[in-house]
């Protein structure tokens, strides 16, 4: 029986089957599934908990041996099988089609898997557990649904959020459903029920995100040179990798980069800030920025975070001498002061 993973807290108001398979690599949704069930074995009286893992060496007589076993306690039993790999290897694969053939009614069976390919799906195994089980295929949660799921996400804990703050937080998470759930919570934490605004969910999200780096960022859009020396020489007292500086800091520069482009080429400032993702009080900044840099104080610009770069990774550079560290302090200058 195939079953949608949204439709399981339906399903699990009623008396549970015998075996259950989740398989995705959408490790969040997979672990909040099984969670699912696993608290609704509890309250239905399945007290014992025994975890297999099928490794390299497992012995599959085990899979079978903990299902016929009899609890010391009289309890019915939760029997979890994970297989990392999604690969039984032949044994197991004939094991697992035994299994979900003669599957013990006084026992819930939970089997995890990874997202199998189109070839292991093929598998006769797999075919066993799709007929014998509840099957749960949890998919990836696409881009272009992650707004709507942080979204609902949001509703769940009584907050909603601008489309532009979803979308802010979805640059900061995409591809990572366990970083989005945790800013969620977060969200929840240090604000009260109601709507959120793009300047709260964006000094939240980056509190997480390498704070100190972005806001370098921001000093140097600012023109702010004090304050810009500063953080550089804070950020190297507290050991903060020089790669990851320098990664932000060109990263900034390449928008910079486009945007001044777009620009000269006669093009809006708002519509190029929405191609390259500038959102919020940061579209404001670059605006700032525009105002005194041009092409060429940029490209210049991009071309010294090159020999940064060479410094950083203990290469000879044309253009720099000494320190990094120092190096990276006049890239931000430049920027800085136009």
């Amino acid at each position: 029986m195939q079953l949608r993973h949204d439709s399981l807290d339906a399903h699990l108001a009623q008396p549970l089957s015998p075996l259950y398979v989740i398989t995705s690599d959408e490790h969040l949704l997979a672990l909040e599934a099984a969670d699912k069930i696993r608290k609704a074995a509890r309250v239905q009286g399945f007290s014992e908990r025994e975890v297999l893992t099928a490794n390299r060496y497992f012995n599959w007589g085990e899979l079978l041996a903990a299902s016929q076993a009899l609890s010391l306690f009289g309890d019915r039993k939760l029997i979890e099988l994970r297989i990392p790999t999604g690969k039984p290897g032949r044994e197991g694969g004939q094991a697992l089609q035994q299994y979900a053939a003669e599957v013990n009614p006084d026992t819930v069976t939970l089997i995890a898997l990874p997202a199998l390919d189109w070839q292991t799906k093929k598998a006769g195994w797999v075919a066993a557990l799709q007929k014998a089980a509840v099957y749960i295929d949890i998919p990836l949660v696409e881009r272009a649904h992650l707004p709507a799921w942080i979204a609902a996400r949001l509703a769940a804990q009584k907050q909603s959020a601008e489309r532009q703050a979803l979308e802010f937080i979805v640059e900061r998470v995409e591809g990572n459903l366990l970083a989005a759930h945790q800013e969620i919570q977060k969200l929840g934490l240090l604000y009260p029920e109601g709507k959120l605004n793009f300047e709260q969910v964006h000094d939240a999200v980056l509190n997480v995100a390498r704070y100190d780096v972005f806001k370098l960022s921001e000093a140097m859009l600012t023109g702010d040179a004090a304050r810009l020396v500063r953080m550089v020489e804070g950020l190297k007292g507290e050991g903060e990798p020089l790669p990851l500086v320098l990664w932000a800091v060109s990263d900034e520069i390449r928008t910079l980069l486009k945007l001044r482009a777009g620009v000269d080429q006669g093009r809006p400032l708002s519509a190029l800030c929405k191609e390259n993702r500038v959102w919020g009080p940061r579209e404001r900044l670059v605006g700032a920025a525009l105002r005194r840099l041009d092409l060429a104080t940029l490209r210049s610009a991009q071309q010294d975070a090159a020999q940064v770069d060479k410094l950083v990774k203990g290469l000879r550079a044309e253009a720099q001498l000494g320190d990094a560290w120092d190096a990276l302090l006049q890239l931000c200058l430049k920027i800085a002061r136009g």
